[in-house]
């Protein structure tokens, strides 16, 4: 043979190799077989028909072994191909068992495919875990302002996790019972001396319910006083108090000088009909002369009487009377007090 040929052989033979190893994983099923799990290479073979990682199967019945789990195959084939975690499942298994909590495998691999970290929560479980809310503002009746902050001690409730509400709606949960707390005291020093209280009423009221957490302790862990709410209430209620009032004197202000202007237009008014009527009068006189019904002596004596009438208001506007002294007064002093 040539040595093309040979290479060409080699090549074949080394790609039918590789190929035979890869469905035929003679070294894992030898591990398992050393290990203790009960599997067959013709299972091997299959698993990889079925598009099945055997490494992932097979080390996690291996390692489920170890730990005295007993896990089933085919659940565990069905698992990874409705693309679950299954060493996660497997660890969550294992750690069930060592801490005594009831889990099976259907209830691990429900949590698991339902997108929550089963292992994470069997850790959980036996360690319960501390979730710090945000500042929450409340004001008291008094109007005083407060902001709490709150640790949360909580663990998970395994039977709760499918279906359960998360984090946030414990810590959404817990900010409304201090609120509510907050909100329900008399005084703000009285939540001061006394944290503990806000404490006792929102652990009471069973914030955990339908949730993936049994809520073990709330603890307040820190209060600061903040604004006067109630004041700056006052001060804004007064500020709008003020400007209504300002506006409504504003508003009657405008009607008064509206009314005073329209007051001088009629005055003017009758002042010009007044004026007009006066300028007739020497009309009328000379039509009554042109018809003989006014003599000259009646003429003269109407003279007489205009001008005593011009006398004696001039008269009144010089002089006014002097309540001090019951006696007429012109408006200067000293013409007074020389006529005195």
């Amino acid at each position: 043979m040539d040595p093309v040929s040979i290479a060409i052989l080699v090549v074949v033979g080394l790609i039918l190799g590789g190929l035979f190893f890869y469905y035929v994983p003679i070294m894992l099923w030898l591990s398992a077989f050393a290990s203790g799990v009960p599997i067959s290479l013709v299972q091997l073979m299959l698993m990889r028909l079925r598009k099945v990682d055997p490494v992932t199967i097979v080390n996690a019945m291996i390692t489920a072994t170890k730990a005295g789990v007993k896990v089933n195959r085919d659940q565990l084939e069905a698992h990874y191909l409705a693309k679950g975690n299954v060493p996660s499942v497997v660890s969550a298994l294992i750690s069930a068992n060592k801490a005594n909590i009831d889990l099976d495998f259907k209830l691990a691999t429900a949590i698991d495919l339902a997108g929550r970290d089963v292992f994470d929560a069997v850790q959980t479980s036996v360690n319960p875990k501390v979730i710090n809310t945000p500042p929450v503002s409340a004001v008291a009746k008094d109007g005083i302002q407060l902001v709490a902050r709150a640790r949360v001690t909580v663990k998970a409730n395994i039977r709760q996790l499918v279906g359960g509400a998360g984090e946030d709606t414990i810590i959404a949960r817990v900010g409304e019972g201090i609120v509510s707390t907050i909100g329900s005291s008399d005084s703000h020093k009285k939540v001061l001396e006394n944290p503990d209280s806000i404490s006792k009423l929102v652990l009471a009221k069973g914030l955990d319910a339908g949730t993936a957490y049994e809520i073990l302790s709330i603890d307040i862990a820190d209060i600061d006083v903040g604004k006067n709410i109630g004041a700056e209430l006052m001060i804004d209620q007064a500020n709008a108090d003020k400007g209504v009032a300002q506006a409504l004197a504003e508003q009657r202000r405008a009607m008064a000088i509206a009314l005073e202007q329209e007051m001088r237009a009629k005055a003017e008014e009758a002042r010009a009909n007044v004026i007009q009527s006066e300028a007739e009068i020497p009309l009328a006189i000379a039509e009554a002369f042109r018809n003989g019904k006014l003599g000259i002596m009646e003429y003269y004596q109407y003279r007489n009487l205009k001008a005593d009438t011009e006398m004696r208001e001039s008269i009144s506007q010089s002089y006014q009377f002097n309540p001090a002294t019951d006696e007429p007064s012109s408006g200067n002093p000293k013409t007074d007090d020389d006529r005195t």
